[in-house]
This record gives C-alpha cells, sequence and structure tokens, in this order.
C-alpha cells in the first residue's frame, strides 16, 4: 500500500506533461497502479509541475528511480525520489546521497582565534 516504499515523487515535470504520460513513461520500469499530475486547483487545467507514481512492487520503485531520476523526459531534466508517505518518517531516505558533505567539516568556525587572545582588557 502507500508508503511502504512503492509510491514515488516525481518533480520538474514539463508543463505538457498529463497522467497518462507518466503512465506510459514509467510503465518501462515496472508496474504502475497509479500516476497522477497534481493540477492547479483553482485552473484544473494546469498542472503544477509535479506528481506521483505507485508501482506494484518497491523493487519496480527502485528500479525506476535509478533510471529516471536526473534524466530529461520532454525536455525536462526529472527529479524522481520516493513520496514521503503520511507518518512513515522516511526512515532510510534521508541523506542517502551526498553523504553530509555539504556541512563544510567545520572550517567557518575559525578555531577562536578571533577573539583576540584577551590582551586588550
Amino acid at each position: 500500500g502507500e508508503g511502504d516504499g512503492c509510491k514515488l515523487y516525481v518533480g520538474n515535470l514539463s508543463f505538457q506533461t498529463q497522467s497518462r504520460d507518466m503512465e506510459e513513461y514509467f510503465g518501462q520500469y515496472g508496474k504502475v497502479e497509479d500516476a497522477q499530475v497534481i493540477m492547479e486547483r483553482d485552473d484544473p487545467g494546469r498542472s503544477r509541475g509535479f506528481g506521483f507514481v505507485t508501482f506494484a512492487t518497491k523493487s519496480d520503485a527502485d528500479y525506476a528511480i535509478s533510471k529516471t531520476d536526473g534524466q530529461e523526459w520532454m525536455g525536462r531534466s526529472i527529479r524522481v525520489n520516493v513520496s514521503k508517505g503520511r507518518g512513515e518518517g522516511g526512515g532510510g531516505f534521508r541523506g542517502g546521497r551526498g553523504g553530509g558533505r555539504d556541512f563544510g567539516g567545520g572550517g567557518g568556525y575559525g578555531g577562536g582565534d578571533r577573539y583576540g587572545g584577551g590582551g586588550g582588557y
């Protein structure tokens, strides 16, 4: 069911992309149970540029991520990752990529030598 890793968030979609396009595209990588492009609430014909695809199995979903995330589709480089289901906590998805290397190694803290060694008091 939902939230067990089978449902994927798909972002940066072309505004031309329809739900059936997603179903066909992602259907190449596994059995798609549901595909929906999210539409503007006050303009139902207009895509918000993201959607969700639900696969029959987590392995299909994982395979689809590996084949589609960052790939160009309909002129846009799409983002594909596991949808953080309600209340699932998403454990295991966090920090899967990039391993925290953007924390700058703490080098920005200047080792305390900014404080002038108290000599001025």
